[in-house]
């Protein structure tokens, strides 16, 4: 792979590139949508990745092309946001050098050719990965002085404010900082990340990423409803996040939550409490070694996101419903061992599974027989995050 994107590069731009730069997808273990409500996750960098091979090209231009897509080029007199970009590789480009240039760093023009093995819906972040992997090639060609975190935070602003999406930190900050990590966002300007050290293969089990063949396309405006809605029953309590919401004060007034935010308001608000108290509880069951434990919280997840969280099916889609198939199914196949889960955002995509060894492969097949070759993914979990791979030529 590495030496084809130096050949393409080479085709491309006409000269040798200069480094290889990486940066890895990302798997959410724990927290399903409290990252945007400043509330804990449990997440990891995964062992598929985005790669670019870059060179210097002395203008004030970032020339990009990813394979399989047209060269995208920005100007780097031209980083205001532009609502015409929004949901396009251009706009996350143009928005991390903006964010970098704004904190008063020199950005350079490069040239890069990118390939990915973090596919677009494979429900592993693939906009994440590639803008830590953007924001790393600025920091290290430029020497910004950029820690991971802030390269997260950079991603993510990127992604609100010129992609155009209301993503939370996770995606970014799992795929920047690298190994399993947990994440409290209680200070979103300051996330404390603690490191922890794990191997699910140790206990027998294997991590599996499903593609359930729905396309994350045309959804944004259900995730979307997801911190919408939160707001509006923040509001109730003269709050910004729930984070800052008081649990038993929002069940004493919840008829009030109602009426302002709706029953699917509500739920949801209840699911996110959950989550973020399982995440600590599942930090503390890896943390002790006690796997098992750690399994029955992934399915209690599940389950809340299935029932409360309500992003397993799309508004109104009765016909279509692949995710809802897919757990359904992998439930089934795991005969009560192991556990599954929706996976990320949610409403098509991925779900993600603990599956035993002994099963995995009777897994495999019986998952890809209904949803296609191909569709489960097992992965492990990735050391680095977002990194200088090789200096090609000095």
């Amino acid at each position: 792979m590495y030496e084809t994107l130096k050949q393409q590069f080479q085709v491309t731009f006409g000269r040798e590139a200069a480094f290889l730069f990486s940066a890895p997808g990302r798997t959410e273990l724990g927290g399903n949508h409290t990252d945007h409500q400043l509330g804990r996750v449990l997440a990891g960098a995964v062992s598929v990745d985005t790669v670019a091979a870059v060179a210097p090209n002395g203008e004030r231009l970032i020339r990009v092309l990813s394979q399989g897509y047209p060269l995208c080029t920005v100007s780097l007199d031209e980083l205001e946001v532009r609502p015409e970009e929004f949901g396009t590789t251009l706009s996350l480009i143009r928005g991390v050098a903006a964010a970098i240039a704004a904190e008063g760093h020199r950005v350079s023009g490069f040239d890069a050719c990118v390939s990915s093995r973090v596919l677009p819906g494979s429900g592993l972040s693939s906009s994440a990965a590639f803008e830590v992997l953007i924001g790393t090639i600025i920091n290290r060609l430029d020497g910004c002085g950029l820690d991971a975190v802030r390269i997260a935070q950079i991603g993510q602003y990127a992604e609100n404010v010129y992609f155009g999406k209301p993503c939370g930190l996770m995606d970014q900050m799992a795929s920047s900082v690298g190994g399993i990590v947990t994440i409290d966002f209680a200070d979103q300007a300051h996330p404390v990340v603690e490191p922890l050290a794990f191997d699910f293969a140790a206990c027998g089990h294997a991590l599996c990423i499903v593609n359930s063949g729905a396309d994350h396309a045309d959804l944004t405006d259900e995730y979307a409803a997801i911190p919408r809605e939160m707001r509006e029953v923040c509001r109730v309590f003269g709050k910004e996040h729930l984070r800052e919401v008081d649990e038993a004060e929002f069940l004493a007034r919840l008829p009030q939550v109602r009426a302002a935010a709706g029953d699917r308001a509500a739920l949801r608000a209840m699911h996110i409490f959950d989550d973020n108290r399982r995440v600590g509880q599942q930090v503390e069951a890896l943390k002790a070694g006690d796997f098992a434990r750690f399994l029955e919280l992934v399915n209690e997840s599940g389950r809340s996101s299935w029932l409360y969280l309500q992003n397993v099916v799309p508004t109104g889609s009765t016909r279509h419903q692949e995710l809802a198939l897919s757990l359904a199914l992998a439930a089934r196949l795991l005969k009560g061992r192991g556990a599954c889960r929706v996976h990320g955002g949610g409403f098509a995509g991925t779900i993600q599974a603990f599956v035993p060894l002994d099963l995995l492969d009777a897994f495999r097949d019986g998952m890809e027989a209904v949803l296609g070759k191909g569709s489960c993914q097992v992965l492990s979990i990735r050391p680095q995050g977002g990194v200088l791979l090789e200096e090609v030529k000095a």
